[in-house]
């Protein structure tokens, strides 16, 4: 399994470590974008992170970028687009939002799939939170994210055995401490210019500065 979740998607801190795990020549890969969770505050599908997400892997080389929104997939058909596709790219938003269209769509399942035949999941904040054992951590503050989906089970994607805290500066570590123990699993705070890499099991930190871990 190949994962490479970040706070922010490809600063330049981090991306030589992304371009090794893919392994090919951006022009040769073919991304899929996952926008469902930016929809809650950006219906248009025009959030400025995700274009922003977009013109740089434009300017990494990456020519093949397709956007979809979960709300409109069922596992068949996310099944038939991903065996296309090299990464899945699950940006950032409502990780509420995300949560219950990954679910309803049948998303965790078709990612399972697309990970067990070696594609590469890039998580982007919500997207990388979603990956973990937990997404609660997303409204530990209250200008987080808001429960806009009505979920009352925060069980994340389990592809990861802990949470990620996205856009960690040092004002979070006191909220972060103050709600630690309401998760039975580590908790790894992310700065924008830093990222973890999972392949095959073995985990790696990458970027500059120090990995805060609070177990």
């Amino acid at each position: 399994m190949k994962l490479f979740l970040t706070s922010a998607g490809l600063p330049p801190e981090t991306t030589q470590a992304f371009l090794k795990l893919l392994n090919k020549k951006p022009e040769e890969a073919r991304i899929c974008l996952i926008i469902t969770a930016s929809l809650v505050h950006h219906p248009k599908g025009d959030a400025p992170y995700v274009k922003e997400d977009e013109q740089r892997l434009s300017d990494l080389g990456f020519k093949t970028m397709v956007k979809i929104d979960l709300r409109n997939e069922t596992e068949k058909s996310l099944n038939n687009k991903f065996k296309d596709f090299d990464v899945i790219i699950a940006e950032g938003g409502n990780t509420f939002y995300l949560l219950k269209y990954i679910r309803e769509s049948g998303f965790d399942k078709a990612l399972k799939l697309f990970l067990d035949k070696g594609g590469i999941y890039l998580g982007v904040s919500a997207g990388s939170i979603v990956a973990g054992k937990d997404i609660s951590c997303s409204s530990w503050k209250p200008e987080w994210d808001e429960n806009t989906a009505g979920l009352d089970d925060f069980k994340g994607l389990g592809l990861v055995d802990f949470i990620i805290v996205p856009h960690y500066e040092l004002i979070h570590e006191k909220v972060i401490l103050d709600n630690k123990n309401k998760v039975a699993f580590p908790v790894i705070a992310l700065t924008d210019k830093q990222a973890v890499l999972i392949d095959n099991g073995k985990i790696q930190f990458i970027g500059p500065g120090e990995f805060k871990q609070f177990k």
